[in-house]
């Protein structure tokens, strides 16, 4: 789900880790329609077996049946990542009990999701890239949350206690909303300014695989008294569900199910669907709500709340579907006006840091699978300032999170090999579409817990082995990076949890302080990645030893020749061409300095050592 950092020239040279990881949780997007375009529309690859050539390149339109059928597989690869965020919030902000209002969070980060993508693809990187929530900000928020005066009232536990319409219980959960809401707003000042400054390509000289492999690995290892607890309501169907979604996944993915088609050479035939490939944890889903649903009707769950078993039941979360209307508008301040709480600031700015860094190794791996030049650096300022906006977005509509690139569909333009941004643009209406259908976000809200449960194991586990392979680029048989990784992943499990056993013992005599320091020290991946920044920057170590050595090799031939496609929309870099002070704006590209087609495709020695790691 993340990609290793390496050197800019690097990612081109090598597929990146999100490539691999999405291969690992089967998150692939069918290949098919890539064969049918290839015979019914002449649009080839030198190779078949090539798979740096995309069929379709950012700037092409493909057939618009094509641009559809893509565009509802990459919002179906999104599905798992970005419900999971508002499921996982929703017990920090007392919401256990109050399904309605979980579904209002699920089609709020829906609809935002879908915004932040139309704008990024249309004024940001330009490259066909896919935003959503980001698990980064999960652990900060959750970290702001447990504070001794952010805990839930002991009723909000109780479902017989809960009267959802109570402006009371309304109050106790909107108050931590609108808190993190402005906190997250005022956290994404910070990545609005690295973005648009320029500023990023200094910053990420300083941070390599080993300080991003134990950050990335403790986004995952730090849900799992989350999952556990969700996965213990029954242990049966979480386990159905995780074998179910592995089945699928791993072991059916290659396995072609046969499906009526139309065309005008064939007439009406059966055409070849990777059906496992395309959705195995929509599917895995699906089948275990629906076997929860029969033992529900048949009364082989418990009804009793107080017995093993009970929230598997499909009925625990009452008629959220009938009461959730068919169409609403989320909008900003609807849960009212934001606060602003100095410690969750600073917590949610470790998470954006983290999200940035990731991002950039998205953008040279969506280049490369979708045929464009390496990105210029205004591009990548670009890129990095839009997402800022979109997290700020995030935090005026609601979300409870931010946003950034979505790795898993970057990996699934390496399946398709259509890299063209008319089907990222489509599918970020789609999604905005989603999140204005009440229905949708009510029945995502009635999934029973271990189902929930079943699904986190595989999203969560894959998270944390995905970090760890951020270190592939490193030296693994020195002692000294061993040292540094295993240090930082171990200080980064114990310190957090020995300071929430015992709040009491940061006592400075300022509130304030008190505050910005337990919500620091017990978000893992900040303790984490502090140590390991900080060791890997001090200790003595080659680059080679480090991972910091970019590599040479770039198939220069799979991509394009001009950095045209990174200008910006609507004929504005046109306006702006004739203008000399366009080349101080670091987000605005600027022809007055153009390279030739060899100089761009290498992308200067200058651009290397200014993504560097």
């Amino acid at each position: 789900m993340f990609p290793p950092l390496m050197a800019a020239e690097e990612q081109h040279q090598r597929p990146s880790l999100l490539e691999r990881c999405s291969s690992q949780i089967g998150e692939q997007v069918n290949d098919q329609p890539r064969e049918k375009a290839l015979k019914t529309h002449g649009r080839s690859s030198a190779e078949d077996g090539d798979r740096n050539k995309p069929t379709y390149c950012v700037t092409d339109v493909p057939p618009w049946y094509l641009c559809i059928f893509l565009a509802i597989q990459h919002y179906l690869t999104a599905f798992g990542g970005i419900i999971a965020i508002p499921l996982i919030l929703s017990e920090g902000l007392c919401l256990q009990h109050d399904s309605l209002t979980q579904s209002r969070l699920i089609n709020t980060i829906f609809f935002v999701s879908g915004l932040c993508t139309l704008l990024q693809v249309t004024f940001g990187v330009r490259l066909p890239i896919l935003q959503g929530g980001t698990f980064a900000l999960v652990a900060p928020a959750m970290a702001m949350l447990s504070m001794p005066e952010w805990e839930c009232p002991a009723w909000t536990q109780n479902a017989s206690l809960v009267n959802t319409s109570s402006p009371v219980f309304i109050e106790v959960w909107q108050t931590r909303m609108r808190t993190l809401q402005g906190s997250i707003m005022v956290a994404s000042l910070l990545q609005i300014l690295v973005g648009f400054s320029g500023l990023i390509g200094f910053l990420m000289r300083f941070i390599g695989p080993l300080t991003m492999a134990p950050i990335v690995s403790l986004i995952g290892l730090s849900l799992y008294d989350q999952a556990g607890a969700k996965t213990g309501s029954h242990w049966g169907i979480s386990a159905m569900t995780t074998v179910l979604i592995i089945l699928f996944s791993q072991y059916l993915r290659l396995i072609p199910i046969p499906v009526p088609a139309y065309s005008k050479t064939k007439k009406l035939h059966t055409s070849k669907f990777f059906i496992f490939q395309t959705m195995p944890i929509l599917l895995g889903i699906a089948v275990s709500w629906l076997v929860c649903y029969i033992l529900t009707i048949y009364d082989v769950l418990p009804s009793d709340p107080a017995q093993y078993g009970h929230l598997a039941r499909t009925d625990v979360k009452g008629n959220v579907v009938n009461e959730a209307p068919w169409f609403m508008l989320p909008y900003p301040g609807q849960w009212g006006m934001p606060t602003v709480s100095l410690a969750g600031v600073l917590g949610i700015m470790a998470g954006i840091i983290c999200s940035m860094v990731e991002s950039v190794g998205d953008y040279h791996a969506c280049a490369r699978l979708s045929g464009a030049p390496p990105p210029p650096k205004h591009a990548i300022n670009r890129g990095i300032g839009v997402e800022g906006l979109g997290c700020l977005l995030a935090g005026a509509f609601g979300t409870g999170n931010g946003t950034t690139s979505f790795s898993e569909n970057v990996a699934a333009l390496g399946i398709t090999k259509v890299g063209s941004r008319t089907v990222i643009l489509l599918s970020g209406v789609f999604m905005i579409l989603i999140g204005m259908l009440g229905k949708i976000g009510a029945a995502f809200a009635t999934l029973p817990t271990p189902v929930i449960g079943g699904m986190f194991l595989i999203m969560f586990g894959v998270i944390a082995a995905a970090g760890i392979s951020n270190l592939q680029s490193t030296d693994m048989n020195s002692s000294r990076n061993i040292f540094v990784f295993g240090f930082s992943l171990f200080s980064a499990l114990v310190i957090p949890n020995w300071i929430k056993k015992n709040p009491d013992c940061i006592n400075t005599g300022l509130k304030e302080l008190d505050q910005v320091l337990f919500i620091l020290l017990t978000t893992q991946m900040f303790v984490g990645g502090f140590l390991g920044f900080f060791l890997d920057n001090t200790v003595p170590g080659t680059k080679r030893e480090r991972g910091l050595l970019a590599g040479d090799k770039v198939h220069l031939e799979d991509t394009l020749g001009s950095e045209e496609v990174y200008d910006l929309p609507f004929g504005i870099t046109s306006c702006l061409a004739s203008r000399s002070w366009v080349h101080y704006i670091p987000f605005c590209p600027w022809k007055g300095n153009n390279v030739s087609q060899g100089q761009g495709t290498q992308h200067s020695t200058e651009g290397t050592d200014e993504f560097a790691l």
